[in-house]
C-alpha cells in the first residue's frame, strides 16, 4: 500500500506573500532552495540589482555570485543542519545596467522551519562606511552652519562701521586721490556685505512648501543652463516619468540643482570649445532608503551627471565645506548653500569624481 500523499502548505503557493515583511528591511534577503532556486527576494534586493525581483526568482540565486561554489556548499550544509548559521564574504554580480560592478557583501545564512529551504541575507560591506560618511556629512553641515552664522554676524557689525567711517572720510577730504581711497574701502566693504548677506540667505530665507515635481525642477535647470551655454554643451534628460510629487520649496530645489549643474557646465569649458560637452539629469526611485538615520520606503534619487575634468582631488573631500573652490574666482558657497537646500528637504547630497565623469547625487524622500 503506498503512502498517503498531502496537500502541500497554502502558503506555498504564494511565497511572496509568507515573505513579504522582508520586504521592510534595509538589508537583501532571498529564500532559496537547497539547489539554489530561489523563492523571494525582498525590494533591497531588487534595488540593489536594479532589476525586477522576477528576473531572480526561480532562477538560481547562486548565479548571482562570483563564487557559487562557497555559497553552494553553505546553503547545503545550514540544509543539512551541519549548522544553523554561517557567515562569509562574497561578491554579488550586478548586470551593466546597475553599475557592472561586482559588489562585496557579507552573507549570512540560517536555517528556516521548511524543509530544504535556507534564508540568505546580504549586507554591503559599504554600506555602514557610507552609513558612517552620511553621519560625518550631517554632522559637518550642522558645524559649518554655525560657523558661518557666528562669523556672518561677527563680520556684519564691524563691516557697517568701516563703510560708514569711510563714508564720512570721503565727505571731509578735498584730494581726489584721497577719494579714490575711500571709494576703494567702500565698494570692497560692500562686496564683503554680499558675500555675507549669500553666507546668511538660506537662515534667513523662509522655507516656502508646496507639491513640487521634480521634472519640472529638473527643466527649468535645463533651460538656464543651455541659456547661458547654447553652443557646445548638450544637456540630457533621462526621467522617469513615474516619480510623484512630493512637498517641498520649490524655488530652493531649483537653486540647489542649478548650483551643481552651473559648476558642471563651467568645469566643462574645454569641452564645450570642443563641442562634446554633456550633463545629463537622470532620476529614478530609490527604495528602503536609511537617510539620517531614519528609514524610508521610497525615495527620488537624483543624478547630475557630466563628462568634465572632474573634481581635483586635493579638494574632492571639502568640496561641501563654505568658501572652498576648484576654480579661479569661484566663492566656494555653490555646493555649500545646495547641501543646506537639499538637508532642508531631509535629504543628502554624495558626490563621485573621476576624470571623464562627475556624478553628483541627491537623495530626498518621497512620500
Amino acid at each position: 500500500m503506498s503512502p498517503r500523499k498531502t496537500a502541500p502548505p497554502a502558503a506555498d503557493a504564494d511565497p511572496a506573500g509568507r515573505y513579504q515583511a522582508f520586504d521592510h528591511l534595509a538589508t537583501m534577503v532571498a529564500v532559496v532552495r537547497d539547489d539554489g532556486s530561489c523563492l523571494f527576494a525582498n525590494a533591497a534586493f531588487e534595488n540593489v540589482l536594479g532589476l525586477p525581483r522576477r528576473s531572480v526568482l526561480g532562477g538560481s540565486l547562486f548565479d548571482w555570485f562570483i563564487d557559487a561554489n562557497s555559497v553552494r556548499d553553505t546553503v547545503a550544509a545550514v540544509v543539512r543542519n551541519d549548522f544553523a548559521t554561517s557567515r562569509f564574504e562574497a561578491l554579488l554580480r550586478r548586470p551593466v545596467s546597475a553599475h557592472g560592478d561586482a559588489l562585496p557583501v557579507h552573507v549570512i545564512v540560517n536555517q528556516l522551519d521548511r524543509p530544504h529551504e535556507a534564508l540568505i541575507e546580504l549586507v554591503e560591506i559599504e554600506q555602514q562606511t557610507r552609513q558612517d560618511r552620511e553621519e560625518r556629512a550631517l554632522g559637518q553641515a550642522r558645524a559649518n552652519k554655525e560657523l558661518i552664522r557666528n562669523l556672518a554676524h561677527e563680520i556684519k557689525n564691524p563691516l557697517g562701521g568701516i563703510r560708514g567711517a569711510a563714508q564720512l572720510l570721503e565727505m571731509e577730504v578735498e584730494s581726489r586721490a584721497l577719494t579714490e581711497y575711500t571709494q576703494v574701502i567702500i565698494q570692497e566693504a560692500d562686496r564683503l556685505q554680499a558675500l555675507v548677506d549669500r553666507l546668511l540667505a538660506p537662515h534667513r530665507k523662509p522655507h516656502v512648501v508646496s507639491d513640487v515635481n521634480i521634472h519640472e525642477v529638473c527643466e527649468r535647470v535645463r533651460s538656464l543652463i543651455l541659456a547661458e551655454f547654447p553652443r557646445g554643451l548638450a544637456v540630457q534628460r533621462d526621467y522617469d516619468i513615474s516619480i510623484p510629487d512630493f512637498r517641498g520649496d520649490r524655488e530652493q530645489l531649483i537653486q540647489a540643482v542649478l548650483n551643481i549643474a552651473h559648476n558642471a557646465a563651467q568645469a566643462l569649458s574645454d569641452r564645450i570649445q570642443q563641442g562634446d560637452a554633456c550633463i545629463t539629469l537622470r532620476t529614478r526611485i530609490a527604495r528602503q532608503v536609511t537617510l539620517g538615520k531614519q528609514r524610508y520606503r521610497l525615495a527620488l534619487d537624483l543624478h547630475i551627471e557630466d563628462n568634465g575634468p572632474g573634481i581635483p582631488e586635493s579638494i574632492r573631500d571639502r568640496i561641501f565645506y563654505p568658501l572652498v573652490s576648484g576654480r579661479d574666482g569661484g566663492s566656494g558657497l555653490g555646493l555649500t548653500l545646495a547641501q543646506t537646500f537639499v538637508q532642508q528637504h531631509q535629504g543628502m547630497i554624495e558626490c563621485d569624481s573621476k576624470p571623464g565623469q562627475t556624478l553628483f547625487k541627491i537623495v530626498i524622500p518621497l512620500p
